[in-house]
Parts: C-alpha cells; structure tokens; sequence
C-alpha cells in the first residue's frame, strides 16, 4: 500500500500530534503548550503522510512575516512540526511533504519559506540555506564587571508578574521587529508563547521572572529569566537563565544586562540564542570569561527568487545577473537580473549573460544579510562569472545588523 500524502483534516489533529511528540521522544507537552500550538497553527496548512490508517508523517507552515534587509516585513512559511515516523524513514516520506509543501507556499503566495532545523544536514538538498546564527554565552559573573553607557543609572527597573506586563512587554517588541532581519512580526496569540512556564522546562529553576526597565512612565526594555539556585561548599553558585532581553536604546539594555549579572546568590548568567552583535559583548570586562558559542538558527528558502529578492532592500547599489540553480523547484531555474539600492528593487528574468553562478540555497543563505556571498564563493558554492561582479553583488546584500531570529517555532 502506498503512502497518502494530503492536508490534515480537523478530526485528525490529535492522531497527527501525537505521532509528532513520539518522533521528538515521546516527552508528552502540557495541556496549556498543546492547546496553544493548535490554537497557532492553521490545520489547512498542515499535511500529513498516512499509511493506511496510520499517520506516519508530519509537517506544517505558519502564516509569518519576516523582517528583511530594508525593514520589510515579507510573507514567509514558517515550516514546524516535522516529523517522520522511525518506522517509516527511507521511504521518500520526507521528501513528499517537501514537495507538497512547497507546491503549497507557492500557491499562497508567500514568496518565502523559513525553518530552524533540528538537523541542519536535512534540509539543504531542498534548498534551504542557513541564514542566521546566534550566540550562546555562560558569563561568569564573579571574574566579570560591565561598563555601562552614561544615561544607564536613569533607567528604573522593577519586578513584575510577566502575565501583568504582557501588553506593554509586546508593543515594545513589535517596536523592535523591524530593526534587524530575521525577526517575526508575531501576529494574535503568539505574546502567550513567551510567558509559558510549564515546571518541566524549568531544569530547577525558578518560576519565570521579568523585570521592566521604565525612564519617565514609559517602559523601555524587559528582561524574562529564571534563577537556579545551587551551593557549593564556599558559599552560594547559582545560576541566572536568561529567556528573554529586549530594550530600545543603549542605556535601558545595559541597565538589564547589568542587573541579571548582579542577582544576588548567583555566579554566572546563561543566555541562549542571542544576536551575534548583541551590545553586551562590548559592555563586558573579559569577553573570554563568556564562553561564546555560535549555532545555526534560521534557514532560508526562496520559493519565489523574483517576488522574494525585489522584497528587500540592497545597501549599496548593484545591478547584477544570477544564474540560478533550482532543481528542486525548477519555475526559479534561470538568469534574474537583479538591480537594487537602499531605496528598493526589482527582479525579473533575462537573457542576458550571468555575472554570478549559484544554487537557491546560497541564495537563501545570503538573502538576510548576515553570510556573504564572498564567504559561499570562498566555498566553492557561488561561481564569479564576470570580473568585480561578486564583491559589487556580496557587498550590496549584506547587512550592516546581524540578522537574528528571536525565538523559535
């Protein structure tokens, strides 16, 4: 019997999840998490692969749209919940929800669609390219002090119930979002995904804490973090678990920063997934003692090469030929000539001979800003096909702010 690859129907939600979380592990959610994933997630953009009477396949998109070079905000298919039944691998299930997926986004038409992958080796060969990275740090906070900017001790902090400050805390980001590619317009319900605290992913820690940073009544940052208590026999070792920081100017991040390295009971601060150009980098004393580690976290696939690179903007102008290699969806296969300035651009086919060589998985890499195409040609990935057009072209879709993606999906 052969697999039956089609949209998910209401009724068969919960078959559908449930082979989801035993693909993860089998670690079963709270009622809360699970209630609010499905209330996100439209069914009519899931799919799922059935065996008969089994699902052994799973695979959706949220209706995002994304931050790009420029502060656009561009549809994008936020592909989640993948999963293929470990009784079922090497049997192209995988690679039939990536086809219908696809087919799908382009039907949308959401010129983009994105991922952060539990793997990073499986999605390339369906053209997703790594776009983003983020920073993991653990800051020793007995060896290290922060040199905060003037204006620092004029921000008022103070402690809030994050449930109570969830408006505020939400216009606030929103405010930020066009600031940086890579971030995600968070359309109704997904606030509530910052402020679920189930025990179980606490690691024992603390309930999860915020605190506001106010000046003048208006609020100005926030910082949401857990503390992990521990002792040693020389006296208190605890742990500050950072979840969240945001803040709109210099001084209100440094007055967060300053604050969760200086809790009392605690020895270091452990922060998750923050920008690669995060300010507090420059604010510490001793960069070393912060235990800096990059990993991938936003992969980029374009679905249209034409709608999704006239949708951001290019630093510096550049009017450039792309020979393009698309095997997996061939209406992108072919030259685009590109011609674009911090103004704008446009994007349409050509005849014209290619300056540059290149897969949709390079361009995916480099359409957020934040990995060059000198760095992919240094690579072997992107081909230079007429002479200064890679430098012109490499320089033109950088970003002069590290891309980040805020939080997963």
């Amino acid at each position: 019997m052969g697999n039956d690859v089609r949209a998910l129907r209401q009724d068969e939600w919960d078959e559908w999840y449930d082979n989801l979380i035993r693909a993860f592990g089998g670690v079963p959610e709270s009622d809360e998490e699970r209630a609010l994933w499905r209330e996100l997630i439209d069914p009519r953009r899931c799919v799922g692969v059935w065996d008969g009477e089994a699902c052994v396949g799973t695979a959706g998109a949220f209706a995002f749209r994304l931050t790009v070079p420029g502060g656009a905000a561009v549809p994008a298919a936020g592909v989640t919940m993948v999963s293929v039944a470990a009784t079922h691998r090497r049997r192209g299930v995988l690679t039939s929800m990536m086809r219908r997926q696809l087919d799908d986004v382009r039907s949308w038409g959401e010129p983009l669609a994105v991922l952060t992958a539990s793997e990073p080796a499986i999605y390339g060969r369906f053209g997703y390219g790594t776009a983003t990275f983020h920073v993991n740090a653990e800051i020793d906070t007995t060896r290290v002090r922060l040199s905060v900017p003037p204006g620092t001790d004029e921000v008022r902090l103070r402690y809030a119930r994050p449930g109570d400050v969830l408006d505020a805390c939400e216009a606030l980001y929103a405010r930020l979002v066009p600031r940086r590619p890579g971030m995600l317009v968070r359309g109704p319900g997904w606030e509530r995904l910052g402020v679920l605290d189930p025990e179980s992913d606490r690691g024992g820690a603390s309930p999860q804490q915020c605190v506001v940073a106010e000046r003048e009544g208006e609020v100005v940052g926030y910082a949401r973090f857990r503390v992990k208590p521990d002792w040693e026999p020389t006296g208190p070792d605890g742990m500050v678990v950072v979840q969240d920081v945001e803040a709109l100017d210099p001084a209100a991040h440094a007055a967060l920063w300053r604050f969760l390295c200086d809790i009392d009971l605690t020895s270091k601060v452990f922060a998750r997934g923050r920008p690669l150009d995060e300010g507090w980098q420059h604010l510490v004393s001793d960069i070393r003692r912060c235990s800096l580690r990059t990993r991938d976290s936003l992969h980029v696939r374009l679905v249209d090469v034409g709608a999704a690179l006239q949708a951001r903007t290019y630093q510096a102008p550049v009017d450039v030929v792309l020979a393009v290699e698309d095997a997996f969806c061939p209406w992108n296969e072919g030259r685009w000539r590109l011609t674009g300035d911090p103004k704008g651009a446009s994007c349409a086919r050509t005849g014209d001979a290619p300056d540059l060589a290149l897969s949709v998985r390079e361009l995916g890499s480099a359409y957020l800003g934040g990995v060059t195409l000198e760095a992919l040609a240094a690579a072997g990935r992107v081909r230079e096909l007429r002479q200064s057009a890679l430098a012109e072209a490499s320089l033109a879709f950088a970003s002069t702010v590290a891309p980040w993606l805020p939080h997963g999906f």
